[in-house]
């Protein structure tokens, strides 16, 4: 009996984690042929504004997947109307390969909810579920869970180790406007999406005017983060006015400076790694903190931001020994800005106002003490930062 996995998904656009999990799924599960089939509509997620057209993410697959054994990639959800509701895919797919095995391959996430699926009853009783398992510790408890809920409704759940790189298709589309995707893109994609300007990558972001950058800005973070960040931009740049600081450059620094924060700890060392950036040895151990760097990087690289800003950028995590204004004032602003609320911060927020210096010494010393109660290591510029403050100190005294 012949074994077809089915494999779907936006693929926006394809990545090498896709590519990794198929080649993954056509082995261990022993499949005769594999079919690939991007959705027109997903009922799971909307696709983001700008999205190639589905007949362009169709070609991408077809060229991510070349080199794929016994990968074929179909456009059935694509001439489709509607949603692409995955009952419909398998029971066409019954019609089409009578008496074939079907297996429905689908990453944890969606396995989680398969539950919620339009007809899960149908799918179940058409296709063998096969759930693509990425070994984090905290997904096991609930693939199980989950997999004896479904089996105790008679459908058949096979698990199927799948230890692959970590991207999603939202932080590729990151990394192609931070100009560093090209580790993560199959053959043939990468030129595919630049020479048609896909994803953003045809724009010049250079000095952006400021409502542009703010919309650019908003697009790149995570939604968690976008109101910490306006925050911060309107906090730096009321700071500038009270302390004689350029209230743009504030402005600009502050809407900027967590630009890649949504990237994981991998991901900040590859967009080191392809800017050319040797990292020393606190970085590379402690790679949570690096969005401060990259975040400097992307601002001069990809958005040609001043000195000025892209310094500013660089230390509102650490701080440095020797601050200007408007480094102190993006370091202060990011921790004071309204949305921050922890012990402490209204005393540094009244500071800010009175002494700069001040509050900057503040904000400096809780996080050492945090740090230190966490067990954490303390970046050497954060100390060297203190020390030249408290020097500062003495000799105004």
């Amino acid at each position: 009996m012949e074994r077809i996995g089915i494999f779907g998904g936006t693929f926006n656009p394809p990545h090498i984690g896709h590519m990794q999990a198929a080649k993954q799924a056509v082995g261990l599960l022993r499949l005769d042929r594999l079919l690939m089939i991007p959705t027109r509509i997903s009922p799971h997620k909307t696709l983001p504004e700008g999205s190639p057209s589905p007949e362009r993410r169709l070609e991408m697959l077809r060229l991510a997947a070349a080199d794929i054994p016994c990968a074929e990639v179909l456009d059935l959800e694509l001439r489709r109307e509607g949603p692409s509701y995955t009952y419909m895919t398998v029971l066409e797919l019954k019609k089409r390969y009578p008496g074939a095995e079907l297996l429905l391959i689908l990453g944890t996430d969606m396995f989680l909810t398969f539950h919620t699926w339009r007809e899960p009853g149908s799918i179940g009783a058409n296709a063998e579920l096969a759930v693509l398992c990425r070994g984090e510790k905290n997904e096991n408890a609930a693939i199980e869970a989950q997999k004896s809920n479904l089996e105790a409704m008679g459908m058949h759940v096979t698990r199927v180790n799948n230890p692959v790189t970590a991207i999603s298709s939202t932080d590729l589309r990151r990394l192609l406007i931070f100009d560093c995707a090209e580790p993560y893109l199959p053959d043939g994609v990468g030129a595919y999406i630049r020479s048609r300007g896909l994803y953003g990558t045809a724009e010049n972001y250079r000095q952006l005017p400021m409502d542009r950058l703010e919309q650019t800005v908003v697009r790149l973070l995570d939604p968690g983060r976008v109101n910490h960040v306006l925050g911060c931009r309107d906090t730096a740049a009321a700071l500038a006015r009270r302390w004689g600081a350029d209230e743009t450059d504030a402005a600009r620094a502050g809407l900027l400076h967590d630009i890649t924060k949504a990237l994981s700890p991998g991901l900040q060392l590859t967009l080191c790694r392809e800017y050319g950036i040797f990292l020393d040895d606190f970085s590379l151990k402690n790679p949570k903190t690096l969005h401060a760097l990259t975040g400097s990087l992307v601002a001069d690289r990809i958005f040609g931001e001043c000195p000025a800003v892209v310094s500013a950028i660089r230390y509102h995590t650490t701080g440095k020994a020797g601050m200007n204004l408007l480094e102190k004032i993006i370091y202060v602003a990011d921790y004071m800005e309204p949305s921050r609320n922890f012990p402490g911060v209204e005393k540094l927020r009244e500071l800010a106002w009175a002494d700069m210096d001040g509050a900057l010494k503040l904000g400096l010393e809780m996080t050492l003490a945090l740090l230190n109660k966490q067990g954490s290591e303390v970046s050497p510029e954060s100390r060297e930062a203190l020390d030249w403050l408290n020097r500062k100190e003495r000799c105004e005294c």
